[in-house]
């Protein structure tokens, strides 16, 4: 199977909100409205640095996908396509089939129709790489990360840590059983974008982030850009009962350094505390002063998130 066979064969499917997509040099996407702006992100994922060599290639789809729409969702937008680069060192149709299944399957549930990409062959011990771009329209207010204001409530959605626990026990580190494994590694394989989320907070909320390297770190990036800093408490920090029989410094890791959540972190102005708990989400702290910097129960927390280098 050729390069444009194989292209054929798994990753065309045409799409109405598209005028032009995969098969020419570019694809031509329609502007959802005069007032939208275009928002675009992108990630990277290496085998044997983002994902294990035996992981479900379906779940690698699904996940490919996931963690760029994550992005999407933390300003609000709405999806409008996606590009696909893959890198392999040989092809392999069962995993192209299972692979694509995944990542289709995303493409669809959020209207995110797949439009072009490139394909190559890696070096034989190179691996595979997988890189994606995500595009969604956004209105004003936009959501970004530096609008975070002195007495606004900090709130999550979902619960935290479980993506953290899965890889620790795939990685057999002692300190996390292995029984936790069946109902943790869903969230690290298979996580799941919060964009309808995304577009409900837009003027409502102020700040909003993406978790993907660990809660401490992006918090902070919004502390940062804002010029503010927090003050969390831990018994409003939701997550799953079953984690409590972690070691506290293994809890605490888990819940506060711990990547690949894609929850969402967003701060809101007190008056909308109704309406932020009337979407499911935790208010788990505060903004304060920045020279108060980062704290938990008004202690500095001391937290490190996931480091690329």
């Amino acid at each position: 199977m050729g390069e444009f066979d194989l292209i054929q064969k798994y990753f065309t499917h045409p799409s109405d909100s598209v005028l032009l997509g995969v098969g020419d040099d570019c694809a031509i996407l329609d502007q959802a409205k005069p007032s939208s702006y275009l928002a675009s992100s992108t990630d990277l994922l290496i085998e044997g640095r983002h994902f294990f060599s035996d992981v479900s290639p379906y779940r690698l789809g699904i996940k490919s996908l996931a963690v760029n729409l994550s992005d999407l969702a933390a300003m609000g937008a709405t999806p409008a396509g996606c590009l696909l680069g893959l890198s392999l060192p040989e092809i392999k149709e069962d995993w192209l089939k299972d692979f694509s299944q995944g990542f289709m399957q995303m493409s669809k549930q959020y209207a995110c129709p797949l439009i072009g990409g490139d394909t190559t062959r890696s070096s034989p011990n190179g691996g595979i790489g997988i890189s994606v771009t995500v595009m969604g329209w956004v209105e004003k207010p936009f959501l970004t990360r530096n609008q975070a204001c002195l007495g606004d409530e900090i709130w999550v959605s979902g619960k935290l840590g479980q993506a953290h626990v899965a890889l620790k026990i795939l990685q057999q580190d002692p300190r996390f059983p292995e029984s936790l494994l069946s109902f943790c590694r869903d969230a690290l394989e298979m996580p799941v974008p919060k964009v309808a989320l995304g577009q409900a907070l837009r003027g409502h909320a102020h700040a909003v982030i993406d978790i993907s390297d660990g809660l401490a770190q992006d918090l902070g990036h919004i502390l940062n850009a804002s010029k503010v800093g927090a003050n969390l408490y831990f018994q409003r920090i939701p997550f799953d009962d079953r984690l409590k029989v972690l070691s506290t410094q293994a809890l605490h890791e888990a819940i506060f350094e711990g990547g690949d959540v894609y929850e969402l972190c967003i701060t809101a102005p007190k008056s909308e505390h109704h309406y932020m708990a009337s979407l499911g989400l935790s208010c788990i702290g505060e903004i304060v002063a920045q020279d108060q910097g980062l704290c938990l129960d008004g202690h500095p927390l001391n937290a490190q998130g996931f480091q690329h280098f």
